[in-house]
């Protein structure tokens, strides 16, 4: 009995270093995870602590698609994140902001499929000439998620009248909401352990397809296009239901299966009970 109580006394001390250690290392860990898609670069730890103008745009980033992304300050502008010596020094990558005609090459670095897209859409020919450029629809810092949701009556009509983008939006809901079902589907199933390889790669294509609709205002391109990302979309539905209906079966067939062994179970019960 005093050697039981004797262990359990010498357990207490490590039990509590344990804890003490869990204790320092969760936050640390939590702290690890949520500072990965922002990583605190010198950049933002100057500008961010500075009033106005200047720390305006650490405060934008935070809640962008970029900041969501991991992508920061020195992914754009260049320069040295890690040094505040010559984080701006153009001899360690420094390009800072570029002028207004030079924004879609700017951002093109990293998106160069919407830059060619945009480049031949008749906002891009109106580069220059006061039409607009990336920033105009999407913003500096505050980068949202590319989505309908752009293609809105506040920032349209700032240029123009809404009516043709209001034709050209209503014709890719429906895509875009087909999209999202599919998407969600797929998900699933790669979840259960299916391979959805085939599925990713399809669903992919036709995602890409009906991004590069995004820069187009041409409303029967847009119309013949998404005709066309629907037929795709329809393929890609039909492979799901084959999936679908083949795990329906097996579910009826394991519930038959369970049932039947069941029933079993009783009437081997009740012919015990009734041999006793």
């Amino acid at each position: 009995m005093m050697r039981a109580r004797k262990r359990s006394r010498n357990f207490i001390p490590v039990i509590s270093a344990v804890a003490l250690l869990l204790a320092v290392a969760l936050p640390l860990e939590a702290g690890r995870a949520e500072g990965a898609d922002q990583p605190e670069t010198v950049c933002i730890q100057c500008h961010g602590s500075l009033p106005d103008q200047l720390g305006a745009p650490v405060k934008l980033w935070r809640n962008s698609i970029h900041a969501d992304n991991g992508i920061s300050c020195n992914s754009c502008h260049g320069g040295d994140p890690k040094n505040a010596a010559v984080a701006m020094n153009p001899s360690h990558g420094f390009i800072g902001a570029p002028g207004e005609d030079e924004v879609p090459a700017f951002c093109g670095r990293c998106h160069p499929g919407v830059l060619k897209d945009y480049l031949a859409s008749a906002h891009g020919r109106a580069l220059g000439k006061g039409g607009p450029n990336c920033v105009t629809c999407h913003s500096n810092h505050e980068v949202m998620k590319a989505s309908l949701n752009l293609i809105n009556e506040k920032s349209c009509s700032r240029c123009h009248s809404f009516e043709r983008a209001r034709v050209i939006r209503a014709a890719m809901q429906q895509t875009e909401s087909h999209i999202v079902g599919i998407s969600g589907r797929i998900a699933g199933f790669r979840a259960m352990g299916v391979d959805t390889e085939r599925l990713d790669k399809g669903l992919f294509a036709v995602r890409n397809s009906f991004h590069s609709l995004f820069h187009e205002v041409h409303v029967e391109r847009v119309r013949a296009e998404s005709t066309k990302i629907n037929a795709e979309l329809g393929k890609l539905d039909r492979d799901l239901k084959v999936i679908e209906d083949a795990h329906a079966r097996r579910k009826v067939a394991g519930a038959i299966a369970v049932s039947f062994m069941l029933l079993m179970a009783l009437l081997f019960h009740l012919l015990r009970k009734t041999c006793k």
